[in-house]
């Protein structure tokens, strides 16, 4: 017989090793679906090599990992391609095939001062044709506050995009001054490369945090000690901890004592932006739509045409960024009136449930303090990206 063995042979020995591997996963328990296994290892066709692999890495592999492992894999592999959660309960018989999400790369020029200038207005043209049909249908588009892209409200709900409870808010507010962001603007962890996101996943595994879920208070801080403790090596400090409870409330405005997956995503997003990547690179990020809007807040607040504003009026124009959430208010870019401080029903109103208070008035200090155009865009740029969500949640919690 020699040293070789017969293809029987070798197949009792894939069976056994297959029936040890099912025994061990089931408690020492045979089940019949490892019997029917184990007899149908006869009638496998393929190579000798490949049986004899397989039952070796079965062997290897030990007991099965739970169905929550496959759900938890799933989560964060549409973490890294910035899907997003995609709902069990959606027809997908219809839908079209969703777009690949490409993230950035950082460019050599990036860190780079952009030329933006305040006296040189640029004008604003939406696309002709829906981004998904590529189709012209006129006004039954749906323009983007933020890109030029614009969109058939059937075409988003085809895509995933646009679910029943959300047409209402789009058909209402995309022709309107508060705007819609488009699928591609409202999720501000595509602005991550691929470098960055990696980073960003790698502190969310380290500090056990489980994608798609809402977290509590106790959660958030919990995982805002963490990090602070891995970056500086020291315990967050009493005021630290107060911020990040104000932040919490601003990510939950209407107080359901949570806050949601996207949410907690798109604030983790803009926070590593800002710890990454230059105020320059920053700059570089915003649309056409954003730098207009910010030139006509800054004109609008520089009254005597010097070219500079107060400190208080620049901190003033950091919460009108938000004001996008407010239906009964019109954009913060249609008249001064419209930039001061935040009304008493608006999300940001609350502080750690208390009563709501008022924006305190600028100081005689802020007042002093003058604010050119290319300062007041470094100041703000991390506003006007965190305000792209649709959501009602403030993404990055401007200082009072």
């Amino acid at each position: 017989m020699g040293v070789l063995m017969s293809r029987r042979q070798t197949v009792e020995r894939v069976q056994k090793v297959s029936l040890a591997v099912s025994a061990f996963k089931d408690g020492l328990r045979e089940q019949p679906s490892t019997r029917r296994r184990a007899e149908a290892g006869t009638s496998r066709r393929g190579t000798l090599e490949q049986e004899v692999q397989e039952g070796e890495e079965e062997a290897l592999a030990g007991p099965s990992q739970p169905e929550e492992s496959s759900a938890s894999k799933a989560a964060w592999e549409r973490l890294r391609d910035g899907r997003g959660v995609e709902p069990e309960e959606f027809d997908r018989a219809n839908r079209f095939t969703p777009p690949a999400f490409i993230r950035p790369k950082r460019e050599l020029h990036d860190d780079e001062p952009p030329d933006i200038s305040l006296e040189q207005r640029e004008q604003i043209v939406n696309d002709e044709m829906c981004e998904i049909c590529e189709v012209w249908t006129a006004e039954s588009l749906f323009p983007c506050r933020i890109c030029p892209r614009v969109y058939h409200d059937g075409c988003l709900r085809r895509m995933g995009y646009l679910q029943k409870d959300s047409t209402v808010e789009v058909t209402e507010t995309a022709h309107t001054e508060t705007g819609w962001s488009c699928y591609y603007c409202d999720n501000l962890n595509l602005l991550l490369t691929e470098e960055e996101m990696y980073s960003l996943m790698e502190t969310l595994k380290n500090c056990k945090i489980i994608p798609e879920t809402c977290l509590t208070l106790d959660d958030f801080l919990h995982y805002k000690h963490l990090v602070h403790k891995q970056q500086f090596e020291r315990p967050m400090a009493e005021a630290q901890e107060e911020q990040a409870a104000l932040q919490f409330n601003a990510l939950d405005p209407d107080k359901k004592g949570h806050i949601e997956w996207q949410d907690f995503l798109s604030h983790e997003s803009i926070q590593l932006l800002q710890k990454l990547r230059p105020q320059n690179a920053l700059l570089r990020l915003l649309t056409l739509k954003e730098r207009e809007r910010a030139r006509a807040v800054f004109l609008a607040l520089d009254q005597d045409n010097d070219g500079f504003i107060g400190e208080g009026e620049c901190r003033q124009a950091r919460h009108t960024w938000f004001r996008k959430h407010q239906k009964e208010m019109l954009s913060c870019n249609v008249s001064i009136s419209h930039v001061g401080p935040i009304s008493e029903g608006s999300p940001a109103s609350s502080r750690n449930g208390k009563s709501p208070e008022k924006i305190l008035p600028a100081t005689k200090q802020e007042e002093a303090r003058s604010v050119d155009w290319p300062g007041f865009l470094r100041e703000n740029v991390a506003y006007m990206l965190a305000a792209r969500p649709n959501s009602a949640a403030l993404h990055l919690q401007p200082p009072a």
